[in-house]
């Protein structure tokens, strides 16, 4: 990872310039061209006719997606520079991830071709390229992150490094597809602000992650089951062993009343004559409390014998 600790930084940390909080709403050119940079290390020659291609085809979603013919007035660098261009001109933050996460899922998926990587004269692995990119976003005190091939929003370094993460990276097995669809979805509608319907793909990942750990163990369920009933399959199957559950006689108390009740509460009934907000905070709570369960509960399926 190309990151060196210049006199500038150490100057900067010493004066208690650096940002101790995320940040959502600006991502400055600086950070944007720091981006540039490391696309450029990760794809290599931009000559090359595949890396057009898929250039060409980051620049027709952009452009179907937010309505435009063209992401320039005048088309005339080519698709790679005009989506560059589109990235450090816009001031619109959700343009800019927009561009951020086709580029990196691109880098994601073709760049792990050692063939491509060795005709384009890559500098780094699409590995390297993840981590510096999540590196500078954190550096400059900007809260998303790309994860399992998606921009998500990063609301607490801790909590993210504990549970979210790890949790992606458990979820990302293909047994566990659903879940990890459902997981990504709910900090897909967080970013947006959508935070209803957060809950609900909360919800929805946390069954799953229970459905597909009976499934895995040959327990038996019905289909409609839901949240309190696949709980108490999981305790009737020692998923949590017996010598532990008399020390963590309130889990199964925390687990039906955490994630389903929020839910059910905030997202999942009728709200009556009068819309009831689901406020940030809460929403950033249940996405916490849903990858800490499902880390839980997904670490104690590999306990088991």
């Amino acid at each position: 990872m190309k990151v060196y600790d210049i006199y500038s930084k150490r100057q900067k940390r010493l004066m208690g310039e650096f940002l101790d909080v995320y940040r959502y709403d600006y991502i400055s050119k600086q950070l944007r061209v720091q981006i540039i940079h490391i696309l450029n290390d990760a794809i290599g020659e931009h000559r090359n006719l595949q890396t057009i291609q898929s250039f060409q085809n980051i620049h027709d979603i952009l452009c179907r997606e937010h309505g435009k013919l063209w992401l320039k007035e005048i088309f005339s660098n080519g698709y790679i520079q005009d989506v560059i261009d589109f990235m450090l001109e816009t001031e619109v933050i959700e343009e800019i991830l927009d561009v951020v996460e086709l580029i990196f899922e691109l880098i994601d998926r073709a760049y792990r071709d050692d063939s491509l990587r060795c005709i384009t004269k890559s500098k780094i692995t699409p590995d390297e390229a993840i981590k510096e990119l999540n590196y500078r976003f954190r550096e400059h005190g900007v809260g998303y992150q790309y994860e399992s091939g998606e921009i998500i929003r990063v609301d607490s370094q801790i909590i993210h490094a504990e549970a979210v993460k790890p949790v992606l990276e458990l979820l990302s097995d293909t047994r566990f597809k659903g879940a990890n669809e459902e997981f990504l979805k709910a900090h897909e509608h967080y970013r947006h602000e959508r935070y209803k319907e957060c809950l609900v793909e909360c919800l929805k990942a946390f069954e799953s992650t229970m459905k597909t750990i009976c499934d895995i163990q040959g327990w038996t369920y019905q289909p409609g089951d839901t949240a309190k009933n696949l709980i108490n399959l999981c305790f009737q199957n020692n998923l949590i062993p017996t010598y532990l559950q008399t020390q963590v006689t309130s889990l199964k108390s925390s687990l039906e009343s955490g994630v389903p009740t929020m839910r059910n509460k905030n997202a999942g009934h009728g709200q009556g004559s009068q819309p009831l907000p689901v406020p940030q905070h809460f929403a950033a709570y249940q996405l916490h409390m849903t990858a800490s369960t499902i880390l839980f509960l997904l670490e104690a399926e590999k306990a088991l014998p």
